[in-house]
Protein backbone atom coordinates (compact mmCIF):
# COMPACT_ATOMS: atom_id res chain seq x y z
CA UNK A 1 0.00 0.00 0.00
CA UNK A 2 1.34 3.42 -0.94
CA UNK A 3 1.38 6.30 1.58
CA UNK A 4 -1.25 8.11 -0.51
CA UNK A 5 -3.53 5.07 -0.47
CA UNK A 6 -3.08 4.74 3.29
CA UNK A 7 -4.27 8.34 3.71
CA UNK A 8 -7.12 7.85 1.26
CA UNK A 9 -8.35 4.81 3.19
CA UNK A 10 -8.03 6.67 6.50
CA UNK A 11 -10.09 9.59 5.19
CA UNK A 12 -12.73 7.39 3.55
CA UNK A 13 -13.19 5.25 6.67
CA UNK A 14 -13.97 8.32 8.77
CA UNK A 15 -17.11 9.19 6.79
CA UNK A 16 -16.31 12.82 7.59
CA UNK A 17 -17.74 15.80 5.75
CA UNK A 18 -14.15 16.75 4.96
CA UNK A 19 -13.75 13.66 2.78
CA UNK A 20 -16.65 14.61 0.52
CA UNK A 21 -15.23 18.07 -0.13
CA UNK A 22 -11.91 16.66 -1.36
CA UNK A 23 -13.39 14.82 -4.32
CA UNK A 24 -13.63 17.91 -6.52
CA UNK A 25 -10.00 19.03 -6.18
CA UNK A 26 -7.18 18.67 -8.73
CA UNK A 27 -5.04 15.61 -7.97
CA UNK A 28 -2.07 17.26 -6.25
CA UNK A 29 -4.22 19.41 -3.97
CA UNK A 30 -6.48 16.42 -3.26
CA UNK A 31 -3.52 14.27 -2.23
CA UNK A 32 -2.16 17.06 -0.03
CA UNK A 33 -5.42 17.76 1.81
CA UNK A 34 -6.11 14.03 2.22
CA UNK A 35 -2.67 13.58 3.79
CA UNK A 36 -3.29 16.55 6.12
CA UNK A 37 -6.66 15.13 7.14
CA UNK A 38 -5.11 11.70 7.76
CA UNK A 39 -2.49 13.36 9.98
CA UNK A 40 -5.24 15.01 12.04
CA UNK A 41 -7.06 11.68 12.35
CA UNK A 42 -3.92 9.87 13.47
CA UNK A 43 -3.07 12.30 16.27
CA UNK A 44 -6.72 12.51 17.33
CA UNK A 45 -6.97 8.71 17.48
CA UNK A 46 -3.80 8.61 19.57
CA UNK A 47 -5.83 10.35 22.28
CA UNK A 48 -9.40 9.14 21.74
CA UNK A 49 -8.61 5.46 21.23
CA UNK A 50 -6.18 5.16 24.13
CA UNK A 51 -7.44 4.82 27.72
CA UNK A 52 -3.98 4.87 29.31
CA UNK A 53 -2.77 8.44 29.88
CA UNK A 54 0.89 7.49 29.78
CA UNK A 55 0.53 5.61 26.51
CA UNK A 56 -1.42 8.49 24.93
CA UNK A 57 1.27 10.97 25.99
CA UNK A 58 3.95 8.69 24.55
CA UNK A 59 2.09 8.44 21.25
CA UNK A 60 1.80 12.21 20.95
CA UNK A 61 5.48 12.57 21.82
CA UNK A 62 6.25 10.12 19.01
CA UNK A 63 4.18 12.19 16.60
CA UNK A 64 6.09 15.32 17.61
CA UNK A 65 9.33 13.58 16.74
CA UNK A 66 7.81 12.34 13.48
CA UNK A 67 6.84 15.89 12.50
CA UNK A 68 10.44 16.94 13.18
CA UNK A 69 11.65 14.10 10.94
CA UNK A 70 9.20 15.20 8.25
CA UNK A 71 10.78 18.66 8.11
CA UNK A 72 14.24 17.09 8.14
CA UNK A 73 13.22 15.11 5.06
CA UNK A 74 13.25 11.73 6.83
CA UNK A 75 9.67 10.77 7.76
CA UNK A 76 8.80 7.16 8.57
CA UNK A 77 5.00 6.94 8.95
CA UNK A 78 2.80 6.56 5.82
CA UNK A 79 0.99 9.82 6.66
CA UNK A 80 4.15 11.90 6.94
CA UNK A 81 5.58 10.18 3.87
CA UNK A 82 2.44 11.27 2.02
CA UNK A 83 2.79 14.81 3.40
CA UNK A 84 6.48 15.09 2.51
CA UNK A 85 6.14 16.43 -1.07
CA UNK A 86 3.49 18.94 -0.04
CA UNK A 87 5.03 20.77 2.93
CA UNK A 88 7.28 22.81 0.65
CA UNK A 89 4.90 22.95 -2.32
CA UNK A 90 2.15 24.53 -0.22
CA UNK A 91 4.38 26.15 2.44
CA UNK A 92 2.88 24.26 5.37
CA UNK A 93 4.60 25.47 8.58
CA UNK A 94 6.00 22.91 11.02
CA UNK A 95 4.76 25.03 13.92
CA UNK A 96 1.16 24.61 12.80
CA UNK A 97 1.37 20.82 12.66
CA UNK A 98 2.86 20.98 16.16
CA UNK A 99 -0.01 23.19 17.31
CA UNK A 100 -2.49 20.54 16.20
CA UNK A 101 -0.69 18.06 18.45
CA UNK A 102 -0.81 20.67 21.27
CA UNK A 103 -4.57 20.79 20.85
CA UNK A 104 -4.97 17.03 20.97
CA UNK A 105 -2.80 16.97 24.09
CA UNK A 106 -5.22 19.33 25.82
CA UNK A 107 -7.77 16.50 25.75
CA UNK A 108 -5.50 14.50 28.05
CA UNK A 109 -5.80 17.02 30.88
CA UNK A 110 -8.80 19.26 30.16
CA UNK A 111 -12.26 17.77 30.71
CA UNK A 112 -13.88 21.11 31.62
CA UNK A 113 -13.45 24.67 30.33
CA UNK A 114 -14.27 27.54 32.65
CA UNK A 115 -14.60 30.33 30.07
CA UNK A 116 -15.32 30.51 26.36
CA UNK A 117 -11.92 32.19 25.92
CA UNK A 118 -10.31 29.02 27.31
CA UNK A 119 -12.28 26.89 24.87
CA UNK A 120 -11.24 29.15 21.99
CA UNK A 121 -7.59 28.18 22.51
CA UNK A 122 -8.54 24.53 22.07
CA UNK A 123 -10.64 25.35 18.98
CA UNK A 124 -7.78 27.39 17.54
CA UNK A 125 -5.36 24.49 17.86
CA UNK A 126 -7.52 21.60 16.69
CA UNK A 127 -9.56 23.44 14.04
CA UNK A 128 -8.51 27.03 13.32
CA UNK A 129 -4.95 26.01 12.47
CA UNK A 130 -6.24 23.12 10.36
CA UNK A 131 -8.43 25.58 8.48
CA UNK A 132 -5.43 27.77 7.69
CA UNK A 133 -3.36 24.82 6.47
CA UNK A 134 -6.26 23.69 4.30
CA UNK A 135 -6.65 27.19 2.83
CA UNK A 136 -2.99 27.16 1.84
CA UNK A 137 -3.49 23.85 0.05
CA UNK A 138 -6.62 25.08 -1.72
CA UNK A 139 -4.79 28.23 -2.80
CA UNK A 140 -5.33 31.95 -2.21
CA UNK A 141 -4.27 35.35 -3.50
CA UNK A 142 -5.32 37.56 -0.58
CA UNK A 143 -3.83 36.83 2.85
CA UNK A 144 -7.14 37.79 4.47
CA UNK A 145 -8.31 34.38 3.30
CA UNK A 146 -6.25 32.83 6.10
CA UNK A 147 -8.34 34.78 8.64
CA UNK A 148 -11.50 33.47 6.96
CA UNK A 149 -10.15 29.91 7.12
CA UNK A 150 -9.32 30.22 10.80
CA UNK A 151 -12.79 31.57 11.59
CA UNK A 152 -14.42 28.80 9.57
CA UNK A 153 -12.38 26.20 11.46
CA UNK A 154 -13.66 27.63 14.74
CA UNK A 155 -17.22 27.40 13.43
CA UNK A 156 -16.69 23.75 12.48
CA UNK A 157 -15.33 22.88 15.92
CA UNK A 158 -18.19 24.65 17.71
CA UNK A 159 -20.60 22.62 15.55
CA UNK A 160 -18.79 19.42 16.51
CA UNK A 161 -19.04 20.35 20.19
CA UNK A 162 -22.80 20.96 19.87
CA UNK A 163 -23.37 17.73 17.94
CA UNK A 164 -21.27 15.62 20.32
CA UNK A 165 -22.44 16.90 23.73
CA UNK A 166 -23.97 13.56 24.71
CA UNK A 167 -21.10 11.50 23.32
CA UNK A 168 -18.58 13.65 25.19
CA UNK A 169 -20.61 13.42 28.42
CA UNK A 170 -20.29 9.64 28.25
CA UNK A 171 -16.54 10.20 28.55
CA UNK A 172 -17.01 12.70 31.40
CA UNK A 173 -16.16 15.59 29.07
CA UNK A 174 -18.03 18.89 28.89
CA UNK A 175 -16.65 21.35 26.36
CA UNK A 176 -19.41 23.90 26.96
CA UNK A 177 -17.93 26.62 29.21
CA UNK A 178 -18.84 26.28 32.89
CA UNK A 179 -19.56 30.01 33.10
CA UNK A 180 -22.26 29.58 30.47
CA UNK A 181 -23.80 26.58 32.23
CA UNK A 182 -24.10 28.79 35.32
CA UNK A 183 -25.56 31.66 33.30
CA UNK A 184 -28.35 29.40 32.00
CA UNK A 185 -28.86 27.66 35.36
CA UNK A 186 -27.91 24.32 33.83
CA UNK A 187 -26.04 22.09 36.30
CA UNK A 188 -23.21 20.01 34.85
CA UNK A 189 -24.94 16.94 36.31
CA UNK A 190 -27.89 17.52 33.95
CA UNK A 191 -25.51 17.01 31.05
CA UNK A 192 -23.66 14.09 32.62
CA UNK A 193 -27.03 12.42 33.36
CA UNK A 194 -28.40 13.28 29.89
CA UNK A 195 -31.29 15.37 31.22
CA UNK A 196 -33.00 17.31 28.40
CA UNK A 197 -34.04 20.13 30.71
CA UNK A 198 -35.36 23.52 29.64
CA UNK A 199 -32.21 25.28 30.90
CA UNK A 200 -30.12 22.88 28.81
CA UNK A 201 -32.22 23.60 25.71
CA UNK A 202 -31.76 27.35 26.26
CA UNK A 203 -28.03 26.83 26.70
CA UNK A 204 -27.84 24.88 23.44
CA UNK A 205 -29.86 27.50 21.56
CA UNK A 206 -27.22 30.02 22.65
CA UNK A 207 -24.42 27.72 21.46
CA UNK A 208 -26.09 27.25 18.06
CA UNK A 209 -26.54 30.99 17.55
CA UNK A 210 -22.88 31.62 18.39
CA UNK A 211 -21.73 28.94 15.92
CA UNK A 212 -23.95 30.47 13.24
CA UNK A 213 -22.38 33.85 13.96
CA UNK A 214 -18.92 32.39 13.35
CA UNK A 215 -20.07 31.02 9.98
CA UNK A 216 -21.34 34.46 9.03
CA UNK A 217 -18.13 36.13 10.18
CA UNK A 218 -16.07 33.63 8.17
CA UNK A 219 -18.01 34.37 4.99
CA UNK A 220 -17.64 38.12 5.53
CA UNK A 221 -13.86 37.70 5.86
CA UNK A 222 -13.43 35.72 2.63
CA UNK A 223 -12.20 38.00 -0.20
CA UNK A 224 -14.18 37.61 -3.41
CA UNK A 225 -11.01 36.88 -5.36
CA UNK A 226 -10.49 33.63 -3.41
CA UNK A 227 -14.03 32.29 -3.26
CA UNK A 228 -13.52 29.93 -6.18
CA UNK A 229 -10.24 28.50 -4.84
CA UNK A 230 -11.74 28.06 -1.39
CA UNK A 231 -14.79 26.13 -2.58
CA UNK A 232 -13.76 22.92 -0.75
CA UNK A 233 -14.00 24.74 2.57
CA UNK A 234 -17.33 26.22 1.54
CA UNK A 235 -18.56 22.72 0.68
CA UNK A 236 -17.73 21.68 4.23
CA UNK A 237 -19.48 24.80 5.54
CA UNK A 238 -22.66 23.85 3.66
CA UNK A 239 -22.61 20.35 5.17
CA UNK A 240 -21.78 21.53 8.69
CA UNK A 241 -24.41 24.27 8.63
CA UNK A 242 -27.00 21.75 7.42
CA UNK A 243 -26.07 19.58 10.40
CA UNK A 244 -26.43 22.55 12.73
CA UNK A 245 -29.82 23.40 11.23
CA UNK A 246 -30.99 19.79 11.69
CA UNK A 247 -30.03 19.96 15.36
CA UNK A 248 -31.86 23.27 15.70
CA UNK A 249 -35.02 21.99 14.03
CA UNK A 250 -34.96 18.65 15.82
CA UNK A 251 -34.72 20.25 19.22
CA UNK A 252 -31.28 21.08 20.53
CA UNK A 253 -31.87 19.16 23.77
CA UNK A 254 -31.84 15.86 21.91
CA UNK A 255 -28.09 15.97 21.30
CA UNK A 256 -27.66 14.48 24.77
CA UNK A 257 -29.24 11.20 23.74
CA UNK A 258 -28.59 10.98 20.01
CA UNK A 259 -25.80 11.93 17.61
CA UNK A 260 -27.18 13.55 14.50
CA UNK A 261 -25.32 12.85 11.26
CA UNK A 262 -26.29 13.61 7.69
CA UNK A 263 -26.43 10.61 5.38
CA UNK A 264 -23.86 10.03 2.65
CA UNK A 265 -26.36 10.90 -0.08
CA UNK A 266 -27.26 14.21 1.58
CA UNK A 267 -23.60 15.15 2.01
CA UNK A 268 -22.82 14.37 -1.62
CA UNK A 269 -25.84 16.35 -2.79
CA UNK A 270 -24.87 19.37 -0.66
CA UNK A 271 -21.29 19.13 -1.90
CA UNK A 272 -22.37 19.01 -5.55
CA UNK A 273 -24.91 21.80 -5.10
CA UNK A 274 -22.39 24.08 -3.40
CA UNK A 275 -19.65 23.35 -5.93
CA UNK A 276 -22.02 24.01 -8.82
CA UNK A 277 -24.12 26.92 -7.59
CA UNK A 278 -21.98 28.43 -4.83
CA UNK A 279 -22.27 28.85 -1.08
CA UNK A 280 -25.16 30.74 0.46
CA UNK A 281 -24.13 32.61 3.61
Amino acid sequence: MTPDQYCEDKAAASGSSFYYSFRFLPEERRRAITALYAFCREVDDAVDECHDLGVAQAKLAWWRSEVAKLYQGQPEHPVTLALKPHVAAFQLPQTQLEEIIDGMEMDLSMVRYQRFQDLLLYCHRVAGVVGQLAAQIFGYQDRRTLKYAHELGIAFQLTNIIRDVGEDARRDRIYLPMEELQRFNCPAMDILHYQESEPFKALMAFQIERAEQHYRQAWDLLPAVDRKAQRPGLLMAAIYRATLEEIKQDGAGKVLNQRLSLGTGRKLWLAWKTWTFGYKA
